[in-house]
């Protein structure tokens, strides 16, 4: 199990406001985020819950090496209404969140 303690964890996070303006994005993405599943074995999503202290969802996902987040959410994207990816701070403590938000936020 040494290889699963080493695959990088991310986060994706999705704002309230971007979910109270598309109320079925959550079981949209929660729905991609299982078939990505199914695509890239090493993928697989830890925990998704809401962030009571924020309001957002979030979704915290093992990466294999081989994948790329970038692609990943490119591909989310197109599945969902039109959203902002704010990458995460570089110095910002782990693991790195992605936040998807309402394009004019």
């Amino acid at each position: 199990m040494d290889s699963e303690e080493t695959l990088p964890v991310v986060e994706l996070r999705v704002t309230p406001r971007y979910s109270q303006a598309n109320p079925w994005v959550i079981q949209a993405i929660s729905g991609f985020l299982s078939a990505y599943f199914m695509e890239y074995p090493g993928f697989r999503v830890l925990r998704h819950a809401d962030e009571v202290s924020s309001g957002m969802h979030v979704w915290t996902c093992e990466i294999p090496a081989s994948l790329k987040v970038p692609r990943l959410l490119k591909r989310l994207q197109a599945d969902i209404p039109p959203s902002k990816v704010t990458p995460p701070d570089e110095i910002a403590p782990a693991p790195p969140r992605y936040v998807i938000d309402r394009p004019e936020a």
